[in-house]
């Protein structure tokens, strides 16, 4: 005899294939994926992960040359790795503006470094021995600036040189200086471009330098930033990491001239012609003050002067901050 299903069943039955008709829709969904068809990416997130790596190592061994060259504290920090239209980005630059246009050997192709006015305006001042305390206001460089900083420009091209050949032989040649975005034309419109932002901070100030690339001139550069450069690259930074604890014990015992500065006098030439066994220089330094002690001809401490054993001596008070060496390191 025929055998019936009772609604218990029948529900059970129901709820069962709606939960595995869910469970196929979550399933579908999770595989989908949002594709703008106006904005393709043509750089993976892999890709873009790795040329931020390689960026980094630039801005690090660009903040070692800032702070040699200025005289004062610098850093340079990678803020985004973005895909664009060039027309969008040639929108999103300023006017007038700091652009250099750089060769790119080995490809068809240019790119664009932009310096903001402020940060142009603020290394110049630092090069022609000013103190750059506080940020100017936008202007056009004259073509006196443009010669002061080509320069710092060219060593920037050659930094970024030498981190892109961790992929590969790339040389980064400086074409011309151009001040309106509207004339620099490294691309078609429509063309994606590759822009790096930077943060650099000079002092207490802070600036925006961007780098944009055209794609299609890094196109076989780009293909070859897959897993196994990441590897390699992996693996020469647990080497670097390995071979630290050798480097710090050969810096250990690098010796390094140490000066305790009593104080400052300001005498004339005439004052100074006249000065005789005897005569007496009235320092600025109060006799309750502290004295600045420069470690390889940069200030880095403060300290009191003393004796120890009938020898001169000092006693580090304190580190330096950076207002301190903004101050003295003038």
């Amino acid at each position: 005899m025929p055998e019936f299903l009772t609604q218990e069943e029948i529900d059970s039955l129901l709820q069962a294939a709606q939960q595995e008709a869910l469970g196929v829709d979550q399933r579908m969904r999770q595989d989908v994926v949002s594709y703008d068809f106006r904005r393709p990416n043509r750089i993976s997130k892999n890709q873009l992960r790795s040329i931020q790596n390689l960026h980094e190592t630039f801005a690090e061994t660009l903040s070692y040359y800032f702070v040699s060259k200025l005289q004062t504290v610098a850093t340079v920090n990678v803020t985004s790795v973005d895909q664009l239209f060039y027309s969008e980005y040639i929108l999103s630059v300023t006017n007038p503006n700091c652009l250099y246009v750089f060769d790119i050997e080995g490809a068809d192709g240019a790119g664009v470094l932009e310096i903001s006015p402020p940060l142009a305006l603020t290394l110049i001042e630092r090069l022609l021995g000013g103190t750059a305390e506080q940020p100017r206001k936008p202007r056009s460089i004259t073509p006196i600036e443009q010669a002061v900083l080509r320069g710092v420009v060219e060593h920037i091209l050659a930094d970024l040189s030498g981190a892109w050949r961790s992929v590969t032989d790339c040389t980064f040649r400086y074409n011309r200086f151009e001040s309106e975005p509207d004339f620099v034309q490294i691309a078609p419109a429509s063309e994606i471009v590759l822009v790096v932002s930077f943060d650099v901070s000079v002092g207490l100030n802070a600036f925006v330098m961007n780098i944009c690339y055209p794609t299609f001139a890094l196109e076989e550069v780009i293909a070859r930033l897959n897993t196994e450069t990441l590897a390699n690259r992996y693996v020469g930074r647990r080497r670097e990491q390995e071979s630290a604890p050798i480097l710090q014990q050969h810096l250990s015992v690098i010796e390094l001239p140490l000066v305790a500065e009593l104080g400052r006098a300001t005498i004339t030439v005439r004052e100074l012609l006249e000065l005789d066994v005897g005569d007496v220089l009235k320092l600025d330094t109060p006799i309750t003050g502290e004295l600045v002690v420069s470690l390889d001809g940069k200030p880095r401490f403060a300290a009191r002067p003393g004796k120890v054993e009938d020898k001169k001596a000092i006693r580090i008070t304190r580190v330096l901050g950076v207002e301190d060496i903004l101050i003295h390191g003038q």
